[in-house]
């Protein structure tokens, strides 16, 4: 499911002919770091995986639509952020990919 949810991403990012160069080649890095961070916690903490895999979908989503509705964008990225909140001192490195994925995505509803 998780593995499902993360090819939509790349999918929509792909897709996206809006999409500047070099923000997609951004995205699409930091979406893989994501993805082996979650696949990791995955094993010990699947409902938490599936959360931040849901909630980084629903983000990615909402940045990269034709009509933008800010308010949506900012609700699903600090959805995200919060899907990680308590997995700060247990996996500092996947809180770190989230906040980088939150603040491209969020850069892109500027």
């Amino acid at each position: 499911m998780i593995d499902d949810t993360i090819r939509k991403i790349e999918n929509g990012l792909a897709n996206n002919e809006s999409l500047d160069a070099n923000k997609r080649i951004e995205l699409q890095g930091l979406l893989a770091q994501l993805k082996t961070e979650i696949a990791q916690l995955s094993t010990t903490h699947s409902e938490e995986a599936e959360s931040i895999a849901g909630f980084a979908e629903r983000s990615a989503s909402e940045a990269i639509r034709s009509t933008q509705d800010p308010k949506l964008l900012d609700l699903s990225i600090k959805g995200m952020s919060a899907s990680v909140e308590k997995l700060e001192q247990s996996h500092p490195k996947l809180v770190g990919i989230v906040n980088s994925l939150s603040k491209a995505l969020s850069d892109l509803g500027i």
